[in-house]
C-alpha cells in the first residue's frame, strides 16, 4: 500500500563572499530587513540551481557555487522543511541590484562592521557570516547529489 506524500518545502541559501565583504539583500517581505540571497527550489530545480538564481534574482549577482555550510531538515506534524545553505563568489564585478523590483528594494555588499548599522532579518545573517569570516567547516559540493547517482 503506498503511503501518502509528506509536503517538504525546500530552500536554498547563499553566503556570498568577496575578499571581506559580503552580500545582503533588502527584502521586499519579512518586515523589509537585509538577509541572505534565499528562496524555495522550484519544481524540476535542484538546491544548486535555486541558489544562482536567486541570487541572481534578488541581487543582480551572477555567483560560482563554492561549497555546503550545512543542510537542514526540520520535521513538522503536518510536513517538514529542508534548507541548504552554500558559500559562493562573485562570478564577475558587476554591481548589485540598487533599483527595487518584485525580488527585492535591492542589495549591498557590507563588511562584517558595516552588518551593524543594518536592521537584519535575523541573527542567523550575522552568524552566518562570521562562520564563513572565520574559516569554519566548509563542505564539498558533492555532499549533495541526486539520487541514485555514483558515489
Amino acid at each position: 500500500m503506498a503511503r501518502d506524500p509528506i509536503p517538504t518545502w525546500c530552500f536554498a541559501l547563499v553566503v556570498v563572499r568577496k575578499g571581506d565583504q559580503f552580500l545582503v539583500v533588502h527584502e521586499r517581505k519579512h518586515g523589509q530587513g537585509w538577509y541572505l540571497p534565499a528562496g524555495r527550489v522550484e519544481p524540476g530545480e535542484s538546491f544548486a540551481e535555486a541558489a544562482i538564481r536567486e541570487t541572481l534574482e534578488e541581487a543582480s549577482i551572477a555567483i560560482v557555487l563554492d561549497g555546503v555550510i550545512r543542510i537542514e531538515h526540520s520535521p513538522y506534524a503536518d510536513g517538514a522543511r529542508m534548507r541548504v545553505l552554500f558559500t559562493a563568489h562573485p562570478a564577475d564585478n558587476r554591481p548589485p541590484k540598487s533599483e527595487p523590483d518584485q525580488e527585492s528594494l535591492g542589495a549591498a555588499w557590507v563588511t562584517l562592521a558595516e552588518l551593524e548599522t543594518l536592521q537584519l532579518r535575523g541573527d542567523e545573517v550575522r552568524d552566518l557570516f562570521e562562520y564563513v569570516a572565520t574559516g569554519r567547516a566548509i563542505y564539498p559540493l558533492a555532499v549533495l547529489g541526486a539520487e541514485g547517482a555514483p558515489i
